[in-house]
Order: C-alpha cells, then structure tokens, then sequence
C-alpha cells in the first residue's frame, strides 16, 4: 500500500509545517495512540529532509502507517535496514535468528536468504561474517528491489522467484547457511493481526496457510538437497508451531533442534545436513 500523502486525498493535511515543532509532532502522534510517541518524534525530525516533507511524515504516521516505512529504514541487528512500502518489515525477534546462524556457522562461506524480504537477514548475516557469497530471494518484486539496496554493500545477488526455484543452480549443495523468515501466520489469523502488519505489509509474507506451516514445510523438504555438508537450515516459528515445525525439519533428512529465546518470544527450528 502507497504511503499516505497529501497528494493522495482531496481534503487538505491538517498538518502545517510552519507550526510542527517538536513538542507538535509530539503532540499529534500521541493522540494518535503512539505509545512512544517523543522517541518516534525524534526519528521522524531527524528523518524529514524539509519541513514540508516532515508535516506529510507526521500525517502518515498520524494515518497508520508504521513508522519504519515512514521514516524509510528499520533498526536490525545494528544496522540500518531500508525498507519500502509494500514491503515486510524485520522484526526485533528475527534478530535472534540471526545470532543463532553465527554461532552454529562462525565461517559460513555462502549464505542464502529465502523469503529475505528487505534483505535484513542476509544483510546481518553478511556483516558479521565479513566476506561471503550472498544470495536473496523473494517472490514479491517490491521485496526484491528493496533488498537490493540492502544486501548490495556486501556483494550480494537477489533473486526473484518462488523459494528454491529463485535460485541460481550451482548454489545446489554448497550453502552453509539457508536462513528463511518464512510467513507462518494461519489464514484464519491474519485479520487479528496488528494493522500495521495487516494494512501495510504483502499477504504474501504473513499468510502461512491452514495451520501456518505451508511454506515452512516446502522449505524443509527442499532444503537438504541445497546445502553443504554441516549445513544448516534455521527457520523462525512461533512456540504453537514449533513441534510440528521440527518434524517437517525431520521429515526433511536434517538433524534438528529447537532454540528459544523467552526474552524476545522468539522460537527457531535449526536443522543441521550431516
């Protein structure tokens, strides 16, 4: 969905850039129900380039819009992640992921990011590993183009297509690390969703299917004939899932566990090709 803007409504903004000080800005984002609403103020004064362009930055977020796609970038793993409407936003907990990667793969030489979204997995992977081949993948065209400009610092390729069929044939058993951020809301839960997630982020990256697990299922049965020897493959799910999770890692020929990390509730199938 196209950020709010001026331009895309009849009625005028009711914002003037004359008068959004600080404690303005403040002002209307907390009537707006931002919980934070001084530390979003200060992202977002430190993000207009002009004050005109600061009064539309209020109104979208004022509108709905989530801050990261209002300010243009997102915070994960230390970096500074681009993101772009129409474009799933990296999540806090996903960073956990990510730590479990590194410590299973320290000297991961060839790094794949499935389902990459803005590319912040990769691009995280990518700069704690230092030099490694990276590739995305995304079946979403506003994804892939967004994680182009994340992941290209590192020499990193992004392609695009669905899952394994993206990607590029002589990658066929030499990944180290397969990180996939997989959409695994069930369809019946996706109109609970917050709606920021559900108004401004694609179905594509959300919706998992019946019980959630559809894409995570096609990834792990896939997966063994892609990676290297002590491979792994790591997934995000949520604690209902996970049991179920881990058996389609099973089913899968990988050797699997489960790590948890109570402090960000985040869950994370791991499977290892011995």
């Amino acid at each position: 969905m196209p950020p709010l803007s001026p331009s895309s409504s009849s009625s005028p903004s009711p914002f003037s850039a004359s008068s959004l000080s600080r404690d303005a800005v403040v002002g209307a984002l907390r009537a707006a129900g931002c919980v934070f609403a001084e530390d979003e103020a200060e992202l977002i004064l430190a993000a207009a380039p002009a004050p005109d362009e600061l009064a539309a930055m209020v109104e979208r977020r004022v509108a709905g819009l989530p801050l990261e796609l209002v300010v243009g970038w997102a915070e994960f793993h230390g970096l500074r992640v681009v993101v772009e409407p129409g474009v799933f936003v990296p999540r806090r907990r996903t960073e956990f992921l990510v730590t479990q990667a590194l410590a299973h793969a320290p000297h991961a030489s060839v790094v794949v990011d499935l389902c990459c979204g803005s590319g912040a997995v990769g691009a995280a992977l990518a700069g704690a590993l230092g030099q490694v081949e990276l590739h995305a993948a995304d079946i979403e065209p506003a994804a892939v183009r967004c994680a182009r400009r994340n992941v290209s610092p590192y020499g990193g390729h992004v392609h695009a297509g669905d899952l394994f069929e993206a990607l590029p044939g002589q990658l066929r058993g030499r990944v180290d690390v397969l990180a996939a951020n997989v959409p695994y809301v069930p369809t019946g839960e996706v109109p609970l969703l917050p709606a920021e997630a559900r108004d401004h982020e694609p179905l594509t990256a959300l919706d998992g299917g019946a019980d959630g697990l559809d894409v995570l299922r096609r990834v792990a049965a896939g997966a063994a004939r892609w990676l290297a020897p002590g491979g792994c493959l790591l997934v995000e799910t949520s604690e209902r899932q996970a049991p179920d999770a881990v058996e389609a890692f099973t089913r899968g020929g990988l050797t699997t566990r489960l790590a948890v990390d109570e402090e960000l509730y985040a869950h994370v199938v791991i499977g290892t090709r011995e």
